[in-house]
């Protein structure tokens, strides 16, 4: 319906996060968004992004979704409340995270 929108967190909006927030989380999107999609740290961007998103409980029809991945995304980090140094630790327990699971396979 909406097609900037898709289910869950695309690589494609990772990049357009970078000026939303401050000097470590600015660090974080370039070091992401340098990498190839489906690299280790872009998966666990996006895991983290989904999960900061509540991109489990879009629904097509809804407000964000209509907004698109990107917007929606944009608000969120905006919106935050915790800091970029959070952001950054919950970024890397969801690489670890990412890590298991591919250990794993």
């Amino acid at each position: 319906m909406y097609p900037e929108s898709e289910i869950l967190f695309p690589y494609r909006a990772i990049s357009p996060l970078r000026k939303e927030r401050g000097a470590e989380w600015q660090e974080l999107v370039d070091q992401v968004s340098n990498q190839r999609d489906g690299n280790e740290d872009t998966l666990a961007f996006s895991l983290m992004m989904i999960r900061l998103c509540d991109c489990l409980n879009c629904d097509q029809s809804s407000y964000k979704a209509s907004l698109g991945c990107i917007a929606c995304a944009r608000r969120t980090v905006a919106a935050e409340k915790t800091s970029d140094l959070m952001l950054r630790q919950s970024f890397e327990q969801t690489r670890q995270e990412i890590r298991q699971h591919l250990s794993l396979r």
